[in-house]
């Protein structure tokens, strides 16, 4: 039988990534937009809970923030059993019990109760983020993935931008039935989510081999061109523990993700509230106002990407966008505008959101497999640390009574970042020189 000649092969890729990318990216994107509107709307919450059940600022920022703790906590765990049982059926058990906890939020009465049901629904979430990340290592080559990563962070677009304006609407049920507005707003968006987790279960394939709309031939090339040449591919986490989790890169790019969702989160669930302190008046103009980061996070998942396929280095775009985000982040601080606040909120999270792509894009050239799933799943665990601090820090800040403590975090997270980033070029560089050095080894050895 003759083999294809190298251009076929390159025509027969191209055909089943675009089905894989029709049928699976929309339902990708659907469940992270409602994690996304689940997840944040709580923002828009904030004062209603404060006047209808008593939580202080304080409070909320632990009760926001620790929804990021549980979520970390299990975020490793959950993305080995996802591997072992397969991504279509966690997945789908994720956003069922997730969706239920949802709803389940219109039942806080006190700050106690809250502190429960934001922990139990970051528990419930663990594992969403690298569960989809991993399906994208196991679907695409390495060329496509920072356009397939960044076609998914659209979704988080969506939830920025839709998530404000769909929550404030339901929030103007207030009353209704007996309900507050809250209260209405995380029953219908949980009930939404449960029936997006069927979805899911009936329409996502675990692997390229198990779609019934590729041919075989189209599913065995996805499955060829999706592995790591070179990259770590154990088939056990026993002795591997360094390989999975302790890499120098692995832990560089973990900090430096840990330092963007500081800031990213803090901004997410607290922009509601920095724009009502404009006067600006009504649940559903402040949640149109506060989906404008939306819009900035929706150019940078757009513009960054694109970028750095014009530049080809990931590490000098990296270093860019982490400078250009810390000097949006002190020029805030010394703005008084409301215009120009929200302005800068928006360009913070143009480059906060718009730069994560080539996180993950840096993490996947280098994991396949079982490693794929820890080490994604590790790098997501710290950086949902970050989402934890930085919530608290800014209502620690906010009770304090000092609004310039608040710009302070946001400052701080950025130098941070600034300062981190050169230590990541240098261990991905080294990463590398092993890999080409091992696989040199390798042919030698032929």
């Amino acid at each position: 039988m003759n083999q294809p000649d190298q251009s076929d092969d390159d025509v027969l890729h191209a055909v089943a990534s675009r089905k894989a990318a029709l049928h699976l990216l929309p339902i990708l994107c659907l469940v992270y937009f409602m994690a996304f509107v689940d997840r944040t709307n709580v923002g828009l919450a904030k004062t209603s809970l404060e006047a209808d059940v008593g939580i202080s600022a304080a409070a909320y920022g632990v009760g926001a923030g620790i929804f990021f703790l549980s979520y970390a906590l299990l975020e490793v765990p959950s993305n080995l059993i996802m591997h072992r049982v397969g991504p279509r059926r966690w997945i789908a058990r994720i956003a069922l019990t997730w969706g239920a906890l949802c709803a389940c939020m219109m039942f806080v009465q006190d700050e106690l109760s809250f502190y429960v049901v934001r922990f139990l629904l970051g528990a419930a979430e663990a594992g969403l983020y690298p569960a989809l990340m991993y399906i994208i290592t196991v679907w695409f080559s390495q060329k496509q993935r920072v356009t397939m990563v960044g076609i998914i962070y659209l979704a988080v677009c969506a939830g920025l931008a839709l998530g404000g304006p769909i929550g404030g609407a339901l929030m103007e049920l207030h009353g209704a039935g007996g309900l507050f507005g809250w209260q209405w707003m995380f029953l219908v968006e949980g009930a939404i989510t449960i029936v997006v987790a069927f979805v899911v279960l009936r329409m996502v394939p675990d692997r390229p081999a198990d779609a019934p709309w590729l041919t075989e031939p189209e599913a065995e090339v996805l499955a060829d061109r999706a592995v790591v040449r070179g990259a770590p591919a154990h088939t056990s986490l026993k002795g591997n523990v360094k390989v999975a989790f302790g890499r120098p890169f692995i832990l560089a790019l973990s900090a430096v993700y840990f330092a963007n969702q500081v800031n990213s989160v803090a901004i997410q669930y607290n922009f509601p509230s920095i724009v009502e302190s404009l006067d600006v008046e009504g649940s559903f103009l402040i949640g149109v106002v506060s989906g404008s980061v939306g819009i900035g996070a929706f150019i940078g998942v757009l513009v960054i990407p694109w970028f750095q396929r014009r530049v080809r280095n990931e590490m000098r775009v990296l270093m860019f966008v982490t400078v250009a985000t810390a000097l949006v982040a002190v020029a805030y601080a010394f703005s008084d505008g409301a215009v120009a606040r929200i302005l800068l909120i928006d360009l913070a999270m143009l480059l906060l959101i718009g730069v994560l792509p080539l996180y993950w894009s840096v993490a996947m050239a280098r994991m396949s497999g079982l490693m794929a799933a820890a080490g994604l799943a590790f790098i997501n665990m710290v950086g949902l640390l970050g989402g934890f601090v930085g919530p608290y820090l800014y209502g620690f800040a906010e009770s304090t009574g000092s609004e310039s403590a608040g710009f302070a975090v946001l400052v701080g997270a950025s130098v941070v970042g600034v300062l981190l980033v050169p230590l990541l070029w240098r261990t991905v560089r080294a990463e590398d020189a092993a890999t080409t050095g091992a696989l040199v080894g390798v042919e030698g050895n032929k």
